[in-house]
């Protein structure tokens, strides 16, 4: 594997970027999602599909779940792009690759990704060094949420333009997060230009999800808990959607697992699904 040494993302980073790789390689096509630039990142041994979280059937609801939710985000950033908006938000981007995968939507607009600043020197070194660059529409935006810091704040300083609308997107973050934390997001997201969207997914409460899927959202749980990053945040949807207009957004949507798998994964031969657990909020300012 690639000398990764003190800086190397977190568990969690890698464990997506691998499960994204493993769905274009045990997967029937059609991909919900082809991304296996994030494996090109981590480079691993030749044995990385025999760890234990790399299992075919373990991992299945997890993979499904991964893909999902980053093709709603790239559907969603297409259509918005075809609408003028020219500003794209990656929150927690960890080893997100839509800059390096989709160049003809990325370059048309500006992309900043926010993250802690080690995982962003690291990930910048391996994209400098695998070729791909840094082009002048992608910004790394380093903020230690630890510390505090604005991520809106920081944005600005990385060329953000609150007048021009922007899609913002926080995707397995809100699990880790204290409810407070949460509402400030939202509330520093109503604040941008009209026109904006924000694309953000929760889990549901534990015991609100079906017998099999308890299991999987358990073994997340515990897995998290073990990584010292465990899960915090759960909600219904009427709670978070009440959040979120409290909040000072508008036009305020919940998009179910039901309603990803009725359009991502209808009809697939090798009965991939994606488990109820982790749904979306989408709202406007």
């Amino acid at each position: 594997m690639h000398d990764k040494k003190n800086t190397e993302p977190d568990h969690t980073a890698i464990r997506v970027a691998l499960w994204r790789a493993l769905h274009v390689q045990v997967d029937s096509p059609p991909y919900v999602l082809e991304d296996e630039v994030g494996l090109q990142l981590i480079d691993p041994d030749n044995e990385w599909r025999q760890r234990p979280d790399m299992d075919q059937k373990f991992s299945r609801g997890f993979r499904a779940s991964i893909v999902a939710r980053a093709r709603f985000i790239e559907d969603l950033i297409t259509e918005q792009s075809n609408y003028n908006v020219t500003q794209y938000v990656i929150l927690g981007a960890g080893l997100d690759t839509f800059a390096q995968r989709r160049t003809e939507i990325a370059s048309r607009i500006q992309v900043f990704e926010v993250d802690q600043p080690e995982t962003q020197a690291w990930k910048r070194k391996r994209l400098v060094e695998l070729g791909f660059g840094i082009p002048n529409w992608l910004h790394f935006v380093p903020v230690d949420f630890e510390a505090g810091r604005s991520w809106l704040e920081q944005l600005k300083v990385s060329g953000f333009d609150m007048n021009k609308p922007a899609v913002v997107v926080s995707t397995g973050v809100t699990q880790y997060l204290t409810k407070e934390a949460i509402t400030a997001t939202l509330r520093q997201v109503s604040k941008l230009a009209p026109g904006s969207t924000l694309a953000m997914t929760f889990l549901l409460p534990f015991e609100s999800t079906e017998s099999e899927e308890h299991s999987e959202v358990d073994t997340a749980k515990e897995g998290a808990q073990a990584s010292g990053t465990p899960f915090i945040s759960f909600f219904t949807p009427p709670e978070i959607i009440e959040m979120a207009r409290k909040a000072g957004l508008q036009e305020v949507r919940y998009v179910s697992s039901t309603d990803l798998n009725e359009r991502y994964f209808t009809n697939r031969i090798d009965g991939l699904h994606l488990p109820n657990g982790e749904e979306f909020l989408v709202a406007t300012t």
